[in-house]
């Protein structure tokens, strides 16, 4: 029996063995291979890019790979391999992400370059590279069928300044390498200028000896060529704007608040009209997003019956797999966020705590309050008086007024806001919403009247308000936004108001058990990188500013796929929130000149959820 058990060992060796070779026949997952062929794609790309710029590259062992590649042809090849190189690795993204017309242009690039290296150089190696990264593409067909991303006319200019900043680049790195057979010894200026007229097909003050010229002639021609074509196409192709909410949409989601709202205190936020929504089978739930950098945000919980979530958040899922986006979901509760981890398998991280005020238990009694109470009988006493009022109680002359003061009076160039912002100010469609103004008349009007400083709430419920915006005059006293604060507080309970939810704050509790006697070191280092970074975002100032009331915390949470995806969703949360703009608005005096809209729907229209705080 002894001899039996290697037998069996071996057996079972060699059916491994024969398991892993047939899983290497097979070749990899299939939704594995965007990824792989865009890699593939990005690499042949650089190839072919670096096989055209540097000489010496050309005629080095990497040469028998370069040679080979789709775009090294014939007398062409440096130019050819620039042109070639530059689609191929801005053709890699969109493979990665498993886009439809990624696929096709890749399809129909591949076989150009195959027979291009058989008609000039009868090359059977570069051919076979060239089906090679082709036959994949063919088989799994299916796995490249994602939509195209929301789009506008100003990619187009977005990818000419990108693109002619680019082909400059490399462009005077093409006319730099050559300098063993440059005539003389040309000036930086004087190059740069030979880049600009090969840029579109004119001879510049360099000169090279042999055949060098017309090899750099090409390659900028090329360059300039590349930089025409997709300026052109990405102007001309059709516009895919960006996905507004419709005035039916506003309608299911606002009578989907009004019989769930209270549940959560961002709920009134997914009224922005800058986002777009999905709704359950059942029409009974919703989730709203926004598509950034290709990241599919939402933010809070889904709207609606939570029996109805699970079938939002598939609809949600299922669009975010049709487009290839990131799916994420930014500042949703504990309660949203074991929905979204059991209905999606995504995961969840604690992004900071909301702080909420109780208005039958707030008191400006207490030593807790001494600092806030002092510094709103100050301002009192300096001749300031307060104003709270529901939206449809203002008139209209007063809310134009405070419309243009919050514009004027915004911190910032651009808006910020989006999970915790509404995007609008005074619309008669949120007649629910109160006003805070605080108003000094012993003193001469300014633009806007005596109005100094205003807060602006949104609906919670019947019986709650979430703050949204926070503007004041910087001519003002210090303290305007406590002193409102305090105002809507003790003004709640005549307007039916139970909660009130204040500011966002991120990471929360890692700075108060931070500063606490017996943290221990990471802990202490972690607060201390959160201060640092609160020179450039209010994060310790927002914490501090929303503990003064005496809160309590309610935990908000991110939802993402993957860790990989964290830095990206970040990144396109900041934009979303307005602290990274990497759009081009229309120029603020063309802004100013449009006429009012109701319904503002464009980028950029956002309001700002920040404290200023004196």
């Amino acid at each position: 029996m002894s001899g039996e058990v290697p037998k069996h060992g071996t057996a079972k060796a060699g059916t491994g063995r024969m398991s892993r070779v047939r899983h290497r026949l097979r070749g990899p997952r299939p939704e594995a291979v965007p990824v792989l062929v865009g890699r593939a794609c990005a690499l042949v790309g650089v190839l072919d890019v670096a096989a055209g710029v540097f000489p010496r590259f050309r005629h080095s062992r990497m040469h028998a790979i370069a040679e080979v590649l789709p775009g090294a042809l014939g007398p062409f090849a440096a130019a050819l391999s620039l042109s070639a190189g530059v689609l191929l690795l801005l053709l890699a993204h969109g493979l990665k992400r498993g886009k439809r017309r990624a696929w096709r242009a890749a399809v129909a690039l591949l076989p150009a370059g195959a027979v291009a290296q058989f008609t000039y150089r009868h090359s059977i190696v570069g051919v076979l590279i060239s089906l090679a990264l082709l036959a994949p593409l063919l088989r799994h067909r299916d796995q490249f069928s994602a939509l195209p991303d929301p789009r506008s006319r100003w990619r187009a200019l977005a990818n000419f300044v990108l693109m002619s900043a680019g082909s400059l680049l490399l462009g005077l790195l093409v006319v730099s390498v050559q300098g063993e057979r440059m005539v003389g010894d040309p000036s930086l200026a004087d190059r740069i200028t030979h880049v600009v007229y090969g840029l579109f097909g004119f001879e510049g003050p360099v000169d090279y000896q042999g055949n060098t010229s017309w090899t750099v002639a090409f390659s900028l021609g090329a360059l300039g060529l590349l930089t025409a074509v997709t300026t052109i196409y990405l102007a001309f192709r059709p516009e895919h704007p960006a996905a507004r909410l419709t005035e039916e949409d506003e309608a299911r989601l606002r009578a989907l608040l009004e019989r769930h709202g209270g549940r959560d205190s961002l709920g009134h936020f997914a009224l922005r009209r800058d986002k777009a929504v999905v709704f359950s089978p059942s029409g009974k739930a919703a989730v709203t997003y926004r598509v950034v950098s290709g990241v599919m945000l939402a933010s809070g919980d889904p709207i609606g019956d939570v029996e109805a979530w699970p079938g939002a958040i598939e609809r949600f899922m299922d669009e975010a797999r049709a487009h290839s986006w990131t799916p994420a979901v930014m500042g949703c509760s504990e309660t949203g966020g074991e929905v979204w981890t059991r209905e999606t398998g995504l995961d969840a991280l604690e992004l900071g705590d909301e702080a909420v005020v109780d208005v039958a238990d707030f008191s400006l009694a207490g030593r807790a309050m001494r600092n806030v109470r002092q510094m709103v009988k100050r301002i009192e006493r300096a001749g300031y008086e307060t104003r709270v009022r529901r939206v449809r109680d203002v008139g209209e002359a007063e809310l134009e007024r405070i419309r243009r003061a919050a514009d004027d009076w915004r911190g910032t160039d651009t808006e910020r806001g989006f999970s915790m912002a509404l995007g609008r100010v005074g619309d008669p469609a949120d007649g629910d919403c109160l006003i805070a103004t605080a108003h000094k008349a012993d003193e001469e009007p300014g633009p806007y009247g005596d109005l100094k400083a205003i807060l602006h709430f949104v609906p919670w419920g019947t019986d709650g308000a979430s703050l949204d915006l926070m503007r004041r005059d910087r001519s003002a006293d210090p303290g305007m936004n406590e002193l409102l604060i305090v105002a809507a507080l003790q003004a709640a309970p005549k307007l039916g108001i139970a909660r009130v939810s204040l500011n966002f704050a991120m990471f929360r509790s890692a700075l108060a058990r931070g500063e606490k006697i017996g943290a221990g070191p990471v802990l202490r280092a972690w607060r201390g990188l959160l201060v640092f970074l609160s020179r450039w975002f209010q994060i310790e100032s927002l914490y501090k500013f929303n503990a003064k009331f005496q809160p309590r915390w309610e935990p908000r949470f991110v939802v993402y796929r993957a860790s990989g995806d964290l830095p990206r969703i970040g990144f396109a949360a900041m934009q979303a929130e307005g602290f990274v703009n990497l759009a081009l608005p229309l120029p603020r005096p063309l802004r100013r000149r449009r006429p009012s809209d109701r319904r503002p729907c464009a980028h950029g229209t956002t309001t700002e959820r920040n404290v200023r705080a004196a």
